[in-house]
Protein backbone atom coordinates (compact mmCIF):
# COMPACT_ATOMS: atom_id res chain seq x y z
CA UNK A 1 0.00 0.00 0.00
CA UNK A 2 2.82 2.32 0.86
CA UNK A 3 4.51 1.69 -2.47
CA UNK A 4 1.24 2.08 -4.31
CA UNK A 5 0.67 5.49 -2.81
CA UNK A 6 4.10 6.87 -3.71
CA UNK A 7 4.26 9.55 -6.35
CA UNK A 8 7.04 9.27 -8.90
CA UNK A 9 8.60 12.16 -10.76
CA UNK A 10 7.13 11.01 -14.07
CA UNK A 11 3.61 10.99 -12.62
CA UNK A 12 3.66 14.53 -11.27
CA UNK A 13 2.65 17.52 -13.33
CA UNK A 14 0.68 18.19 -16.47
CA UNK A 15 2.10 18.32 -19.97
CA UNK A 16 1.38 21.09 -22.46
CA UNK A 17 -0.66 18.71 -24.57
CA UNK A 18 -2.77 17.73 -21.56
CA UNK A 19 -3.46 21.36 -20.69
CA UNK A 20 -4.55 22.10 -24.26
CA UNK A 21 -6.69 18.95 -24.38
CA UNK A 22 -8.41 19.80 -21.10
CA UNK A 23 -9.11 23.36 -22.24
CA UNK A 24 -10.54 22.16 -25.57
CA UNK A 25 -12.81 19.58 -23.94
CA UNK A 26 -13.84 22.03 -21.24
CA UNK A 27 -14.93 24.63 -23.80
CA UNK A 28 -16.66 21.99 -25.94
CA UNK A 29 -18.70 20.69 -23.00
CA UNK A 30 -19.47 24.26 -21.91
CA UNK A 31 -20.85 25.09 -25.37
CA UNK A 32 -22.92 21.91 -25.28
CA UNK A 33 -24.30 22.92 -21.88
CA UNK A 34 -25.30 26.36 -23.20
CA UNK A 35 -27.14 24.87 -26.17
CA UNK A 36 -28.87 22.31 -23.94
CA UNK A 37 -29.99 25.04 -21.52
CA UNK A 38 -31.41 27.16 -24.35
CA UNK A 39 -33.24 24.20 -25.91
CA UNK A 40 -34.61 23.14 -22.53
CA UNK A 41 -35.97 26.64 -21.87
CA UNK A 42 -37.56 26.80 -25.31
CA UNK A 43 -39.13 23.34 -24.93
CA UNK A 44 -40.70 24.17 -21.57
CA UNK A 45 -42.40 27.18 -23.15
CA UNK A 46 -44.02 25.08 -25.90
CA UNK A 47 -46.21 22.89 -23.71
CA UNK A 48 -47.66 19.62 -24.93
CA UNK A 49 -47.82 16.06 -23.70
CA UNK A 50 -44.21 15.25 -24.55
CA UNK A 51 -42.70 18.37 -22.93
CA UNK A 52 -41.83 16.60 -19.67
CA UNK A 53 -39.93 13.81 -21.41
CA UNK A 54 -38.03 16.08 -23.80
CA UNK A 55 -37.19 18.45 -20.95
CA UNK A 56 -35.78 15.46 -19.07
CA UNK A 57 -33.56 14.67 -22.06
CA UNK A 58 -32.24 18.21 -22.25
CA UNK A 59 -31.78 18.30 -18.46
CA UNK A 60 -29.62 15.17 -18.54
CA UNK A 61 -27.55 16.56 -21.42
CA UNK A 62 -27.16 19.82 -19.48
CA UNK A 63 -26.11 18.10 -16.24
CA UNK A 64 -23.64 15.86 -18.07
CA UNK A 65 -22.08 18.79 -19.92
CA UNK A 66 -21.79 20.94 -16.80
CA UNK A 67 -20.11 18.19 -14.78
CA UNK A 68 -17.69 17.44 -17.60
CA UNK A 69 -16.93 21.15 -18.11
CA UNK A 70 -16.23 21.55 -14.39
CA UNK A 71 -13.86 18.57 -14.39
CA UNK A 72 -11.92 19.81 -17.42
CA UNK A 73 -11.86 23.56 -16.74
CA UNK A 74 -10.59 23.15 -13.18
CA UNK A 75 -6.82 22.63 -13.59
CA UNK A 76 -5.80 19.02 -13.05
CA UNK A 77 -3.26 20.02 -10.41
CA UNK A 78 -6.10 21.42 -8.30
CA UNK A 79 -7.67 17.98 -8.07
CA UNK A 80 -4.37 16.19 -7.41
CA UNK A 81 -0.64 16.81 -7.90
CA UNK A 82 -0.58 14.20 -10.68
CA UNK A 83 -2.48 14.37 -13.96
CA UNK A 84 -2.45 10.60 -14.23
CA UNK A 85 -4.26 8.63 -11.48
CA UNK A 86 -2.15 7.53 -8.52
CA UNK A 87 -3.10 4.91 -5.95
CA UNK A 88 -3.87 6.57 -2.62
CA UNK A 89 -6.02 5.39 0.27
CA UNK A 90 -8.66 7.43 2.05
CA UNK A 91 -7.67 9.16 5.27
CA UNK A 92 -3.96 8.76 4.50
CA UNK A 93 -2.18 11.51 6.49
CA UNK A 94 0.92 11.17 4.29
CA UNK A 95 -1.09 11.80 1.12
CA UNK A 96 -3.72 14.51 1.72
CA UNK A 97 -4.18 14.63 -2.05
CA UNK A 98 -6.57 11.67 -1.65
CA UNK A 99 -9.36 14.21 -1.08
CA UNK A 100 -8.85 15.82 -4.48
CA UNK A 101 -8.48 12.43 -6.18
CA UNK A 102 -11.71 11.29 -4.55
CA UNK A 103 -13.63 14.42 -5.55
CA UNK A 104 -12.27 14.15 -9.10
CA UNK A 105 -13.45 10.55 -9.42
CA UNK A 106 -16.79 11.52 -7.86
CA UNK A 107 -17.29 14.29 -10.43
CA UNK A 108 -16.41 11.92 -13.27
CA UNK A 109 -18.77 9.27 -11.95
CA UNK A 110 -21.68 11.71 -11.62
CA UNK A 111 -21.14 12.87 -15.20
CA UNK A 112 -21.05 9.29 -16.48
CA UNK A 113 -24.28 8.42 -14.67
CA UNK A 114 -26.01 11.47 -16.17
CA UNK A 115 -24.73 10.59 -19.64
CA UNK A 116 -25.80 6.96 -19.50
CA UNK A 117 -29.17 8.02 -18.06
CA UNK A 118 -29.97 9.71 -21.39
CA UNK A 119 -30.01 6.39 -23.20
CA UNK A 120 -31.59 4.55 -20.30
CA UNK A 121 -34.49 7.01 -20.57
CA UNK A 122 -34.75 6.40 -24.33
CA UNK A 123 -34.76 2.62 -23.84
CA UNK A 124 -37.38 2.77 -21.08
CA UNK A 125 -39.78 4.75 -23.27
CA UNK A 126 -39.11 2.59 -26.30
CA UNK A 127 -39.83 -0.53 -24.22
CA UNK A 128 -43.08 1.00 -22.94
CA UNK A 129 -44.30 1.95 -26.42
CA UNK A 130 -43.42 -1.44 -27.88
CA UNK A 131 -45.10 -3.22 -25.01
CA UNK A 132 -48.24 -1.22 -25.62
CA UNK A 133 -48.21 -2.23 -29.26
CA UNK A 134 -47.26 -5.91 -28.95
CA UNK A 135 -49.04 -6.57 -25.62
CA UNK A 136 -51.90 -4.03 -25.45
CA UNK A 137 -53.79 -5.96 -22.76
CA UNK A 138 -50.86 -6.31 -20.35
CA UNK A 139 -50.35 -4.04 -17.39
CA UNK A 140 -47.64 -1.43 -17.99
CA UNK A 141 -45.50 0.35 -15.45
CA UNK A 142 -44.99 4.11 -15.54
CA UNK A 143 -41.89 4.72 -17.71
CA UNK A 144 -40.48 7.51 -15.55
CA UNK A 145 -40.79 5.34 -12.43
CA UNK A 146 -38.91 2.54 -14.20
CA UNK A 147 -36.26 5.01 -15.32
CA UNK A 148 -35.78 6.40 -11.81
CA UNK A 149 -35.55 2.87 -10.45
CA UNK A 150 -32.77 1.91 -12.87
CA UNK A 151 -30.84 5.11 -12.19
CA UNK A 152 -31.28 4.57 -8.44
CA UNK A 153 -29.73 1.11 -8.87
CA UNK A 154 -26.66 2.57 -10.57
CA UNK A 155 -26.40 5.27 -7.90
CA UNK A 156 -26.63 2.60 -5.17
CA UNK A 157 -23.77 0.64 -6.78
CA UNK A 158 -21.66 3.79 -6.90
CA UNK A 159 -22.45 4.49 -3.25
CA UNK A 160 -21.13 1.01 -2.43
CA UNK A 161 -17.97 1.88 -4.35
CA UNK A 162 -17.58 5.11 -2.40
CA UNK A 163 -18.16 3.40 0.95
CA UNK A 164 -15.57 0.72 0.12
CA UNK A 165 -13.03 3.43 -0.71
CA UNK A 166 -13.77 5.46 2.41
CA UNK A 167 -13.53 2.29 4.53
CA UNK A 168 -10.05 1.74 3.03
CA UNK A 169 -10.99 -1.60 1.45
CA UNK A 170 -9.17 -0.42 -1.65
CA UNK A 171 -7.42 2.67 -2.99
CA UNK A 172 -8.39 5.05 -5.78
CA UNK A 173 -7.23 2.31 -8.15
CA UNK A 174 -10.08 0.16 -6.88
CA UNK A 175 -12.59 2.95 -7.49
CA UNK A 176 -11.41 3.38 -11.06
CA UNK A 177 -11.52 -0.38 -11.68
CA UNK A 178 -15.03 -0.63 -10.21
CA UNK A 179 -16.30 2.18 -12.43
CA UNK A 180 -14.68 0.68 -15.53
CA UNK A 181 -16.33 -2.68 -14.94
CA UNK A 182 -19.71 -1.08 -14.24
CA UNK A 183 -19.63 1.20 -17.29
CA UNK A 184 -18.41 -1.58 -19.57
CA UNK A 185 -21.29 -3.78 -18.41
CA UNK A 186 -23.90 -1.05 -18.84
CA UNK A 187 -22.49 -0.20 -22.29
CA UNK A 188 -22.80 -3.80 -23.48
CA UNK A 189 -26.37 -4.02 -22.19
CA UNK A 190 -27.25 -0.73 -23.93
CA UNK A 191 -25.81 -1.92 -27.26
CA UNK A 192 -27.94 -5.08 -27.11
CA UNK A 193 -31.12 -3.30 -26.03
CA UNK A 194 -30.80 -0.46 -28.55
CA UNK A 195 -30.28 -2.96 -31.38
CA UNK A 196 -33.28 -5.11 -30.36
CA UNK A 197 -35.68 -2.23 -29.72
CA UNK A 198 -34.60 -0.38 -32.87
CA UNK A 199 -35.37 -3.40 -35.06
CA UNK A 200 -38.80 -3.83 -33.46
CA UNK A 201 -39.54 -0.12 -33.68
CA UNK A 202 -38.78 0.07 -37.38
CA UNK A 203 -40.99 -2.96 -38.00
CA UNK A 204 -43.84 -1.33 -36.10
CA UNK A 205 -43.44 2.00 -37.90
CA UNK A 206 -43.43 0.39 -41.35
CA UNK A 207 -46.52 -1.65 -40.47
CA UNK A 208 -48.39 1.38 -39.14
CA UNK A 209 -47.36 3.41 -42.17
CA UNK A 210 -48.81 0.76 -44.46
CA UNK A 211 -52.04 0.55 -42.43
CA UNK A 212 -52.54 4.30 -42.23
CA UNK A 213 -51.20 4.87 -45.75
CA UNK A 214 -48.79 7.54 -44.54
CA UNK A 215 -45.04 7.86 -44.85
CA UNK A 216 -43.02 7.00 -41.76
CA UNK A 217 -39.65 7.52 -43.44
CA UNK A 218 -38.69 10.45 -41.20
CA UNK A 219 -39.47 8.47 -38.04
CA UNK A 220 -37.52 5.46 -39.32
CA UNK A 221 -34.54 7.67 -40.18
CA UNK A 222 -34.63 9.17 -36.69
CA UNK A 223 -34.63 5.69 -35.16
CA UNK A 224 -31.71 4.70 -37.37
CA UNK A 225 -29.80 7.83 -36.34
CA UNK A 226 -30.29 7.10 -32.66
CA UNK A 227 -29.40 3.45 -33.17
CA UNK A 228 -26.22 4.04 -35.13
CA UNK A 229 -24.92 6.87 -32.95
CA UNK A 230 -25.90 5.12 -29.73
CA UNK A 231 -24.35 1.81 -30.73
CA UNK A 232 -21.15 3.45 -31.95
CA UNK A 233 -20.83 5.31 -28.67
CA UNK A 234 -21.58 2.36 -26.41
CA UNK A 235 -19.50 -0.07 -28.46
CA UNK A 236 -16.55 2.34 -28.28
CA UNK A 237 -17.14 2.82 -24.56
CA UNK A 238 -17.53 -0.92 -23.89
CA UNK A 239 -14.37 -1.71 -25.88
CA UNK A 240 -12.38 1.06 -24.20
CA UNK A 241 -13.50 0.19 -20.66
CA UNK A 242 -13.01 -3.55 -21.24
CA UNK A 243 -9.45 -3.09 -22.47
CA UNK A 244 -8.89 -0.74 -19.55
CA UNK A 245 -10.20 -3.33 -17.07
CA UNK A 246 -8.06 -6.11 -18.54
CA UNK A 247 -4.88 -4.04 -18.23
CA UNK A 248 -5.79 -2.96 -14.71
CA UNK A 249 -6.43 -6.53 -13.59
CA UNK A 250 -3.27 -7.86 -15.22
CA UNK A 251 -1.05 -5.23 -13.60
CA UNK A 252 -2.85 -5.60 -10.30
CA UNK A 253 -2.25 -9.37 -10.35
CA UNK A 254 1.44 -9.08 -11.20
CA UNK A 255 2.51 -6.04 -9.19
CA UNK A 256 -0.39 -5.33 -6.77
CA UNK A 257 -0.60 -1.84 -8.22
CA UNK A 258 -1.60 -0.31 -11.56
CA UNK A 259 0.62 2.75 -11.31
CA UNK A 260 2.66 1.73 -14.38
CA UNK A 261 -0.50 1.52 -16.48
CA UNK A 262 -1.20 5.21 -16.00
CA UNK A 263 1.65 6.63 -18.03
CA UNK A 264 1.01 10.01 -19.60
CA UNK A 265 0.73 8.63 -23.15
CA UNK A 266 -1.61 5.79 -22.12
CA UNK A 267 -3.84 8.01 -20.00
CA UNK A 268 -3.92 10.79 -22.61
CA UNK A 269 -5.11 8.33 -25.26
CA UNK A 270 -7.78 6.98 -22.93
CA UNK A 271 -9.04 10.48 -22.05
CA UNK A 272 -8.98 11.66 -25.68
CA UNK A 273 -11.00 8.72 -27.05
CA UNK A 274 -13.40 8.58 -24.12
CA UNK A 275 -14.37 12.22 -23.99
CA UNK A 276 -14.28 12.88 -27.72
CA UNK A 277 -16.95 10.17 -28.06
CA UNK A 278 -18.96 11.86 -25.31
CA UNK A 279 -18.84 15.31 -26.92
CA UNK A 280 -19.85 13.74 -30.22
CA UNK A 281 -22.82 11.79 -28.83
CA UNK A 282 -24.13 14.77 -26.84
CA UNK A 283 -23.90 17.02 -29.91
CA UNK A 284 -25.68 14.44 -32.05
CA UNK A 285 -28.44 14.02 -29.48
CA UNK A 286 -28.98 17.78 -29.43
CA UNK A 287 -29.12 17.78 -33.23
CA UNK A 288 -31.60 14.89 -33.35
CA UNK A 289 -33.88 16.48 -30.76
CA UNK A 290 -33.72 19.90 -32.43
CA UNK A 291 -34.42 18.50 -35.90
CA UNK A 292 -37.40 16.63 -34.48
CA UNK A 293 -39.00 19.80 -33.13
CA UNK A 294 -38.09 21.79 -36.21
CA UNK A 295 -40.10 19.26 -38.19
CA UNK A 296 -42.88 19.35 -35.62
CA UNK A 297 -43.22 23.11 -35.96
CA UNK A 298 -44.14 22.75 -39.63
CA UNK A 299 -47.00 20.30 -39.09
CA UNK A 300 -50.28 20.39 -37.23
CA UNK A 301 -49.29 17.23 -35.37
CA UNK A 302 -45.82 16.73 -33.90
CA UNK A 303 -43.46 14.90 -36.21
CA UNK A 304 -42.49 11.47 -35.03
CA UNK A 305 -46.06 10.47 -34.14
CA UNK A 306 -48.17 7.83 -35.80
CA UNK A 307 -51.42 6.33 -34.67
CA UNK A 308 -51.30 3.26 -32.47
CA UNK A 309 -54.48 1.34 -31.62
CA UNK A 310 -55.41 1.87 -27.98
CA UNK A 311 -57.30 -1.10 -26.59
CA UNK A 312 -57.11 0.05 -22.99
CA UNK A 313 -60.32 1.13 -21.34
CA UNK A 314 -60.30 4.75 -20.36
CA UNK A 315 -60.93 5.60 -16.76
CA UNK A 316 -64.57 6.29 -16.14
CA UNK A 317 -65.96 4.50 -19.16
CA UNK A 318 -65.41 4.88 -22.88
CA UNK A 319 -62.65 2.95 -24.59
CA UNK A 320 -61.14 2.65 -27.99
CA UNK A 321 -59.72 5.52 -29.88
CA UNK A 322 -56.03 5.90 -30.68
CA UNK A 323 -52.94 7.25 -29.08
CA UNK A 324 -49.67 8.54 -30.48
CA UNK A 325 -46.30 6.93 -30.83
CA UNK A 326 -43.40 9.21 -30.10
CA UNK A 327 -40.12 8.30 -31.70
Amino acid sequence: AEAAGTLTTSDVGETTFEKAMDAAFGVAFLITAIFAAKRMTWTRQQGGAETTVVTAFYSLILVTSILRAIWFLIPATVWAPSYTPVAVFAWDPEHPSWVGAFLSELTLTAGSLALFSIFILILVYWADILKKYFHPASRRSIPMVTFLGLVALLVALEIVNIVCFLCKLYSTEGMILFNSILLATVSIVCVCEITIFSHRFRTVLKTLGAINQVSTDSQVKRIVWITVTGNLFFFTRAFLETIFCVYLLLWWKEEHTVARVFSHSWWDTYVLVKFFSEVTILSLMLYILQSRFAAAATSSRPAGYVSVPNTETKEGGGGGGSTAMDV
